[in-house]
């Protein structure tokens, strides 16, 4: 099933646990949130029709041997399943990244799935499919942006509440230039919860409006 493809790049990961990390990116296009501070306003439509073949081809000739799929919103496209399964296949280690707002449970078991909970500062938290954080595992990871205290206030309660931590790694990511980092490391210090401070890396070496890093 074809896919529509904003982008497809080599980089580092400049955000999740393996941040740091190169990866072969394939950004789809297509989202259903319009985020306050989104920084990928380019995928939202448009794009090239792609096969999920010549997209694990490409991936292939890389020289990466982990894949991040994100967006967009990759779960709009019916043929995003296929792709993730078509890359662990491959033999590669398989991230995906998803705004939580559709349900994660028929993703290949093998995928690393980045699950996004919307805070109230993007305006968009109330498209949030809760049942997603009820079938975490190890292998998946949360990820909370924040804007401000009241934001991490509120994630902090939502990771108590449904005991996240407990089962997947919980990734605390302000807006970048939004908060003081060393604000939000006293916040996480405080909460005595095992949470990660989480930058995006990639702004930091190449700038924030920079595409293809």
């Amino acid at each position: 099933m074809d896919l529509t493809v904003c982008e497809t790049f080599t980089s580092l990961l400049g955000e999740s646990s393996l941040t740091g990390l190169p990866a072969f990116f394939i950004r789809l296009s297509g989202c259903n949130l319009r985020c306050r501070y989104c920084d990928t306003t380019y995928a939202y439509e448009g794009g090239a029709t792609r096969t999920p073949d010549s997209l694990v081809a490409e991936a292939r000739r890389s020289s990466a041997r982990l894949v991040l799929v994100t967006g967009g919103e990759p779960l709009l496209q019916a043929g995003a399943p296929q792709l993730l399964t078509g890359l662990v296949q491959a033999g590669f280690e398989v991230l995906l990244e998803t705004n939580g707002t559709l349900a994660i449970q028929e993703v290949d078991s093998r995928v690393r799935r980045i699950v996004d909970v919307k805070c109230p500062g993007s305006g968009m938290s109330g498209h949030t499919f809760w049942g997603n954080l009820e079938i975490l595992t190890h292998r998946d990871e949360v990820k909370f942006v924040i804007m401000d205290e009241e934001d991490f206030a509120w994630a902090l309660d939502v990771v108590k509440r449904f005991g996240l931590t407990a089962r997947s790694p919980v990734l605390i990511s302000p807006v970048f230039g939004s908060l003081p980092l060393a604000e939000v490391a006293a916040w996480i210090v405080k909460s005595g919860e095992p949470l990660r401070l989480n930058v995006q890396l990639h702004k930091y070496i190449w700038g924030p409006e920079v595409r293809g890093v």
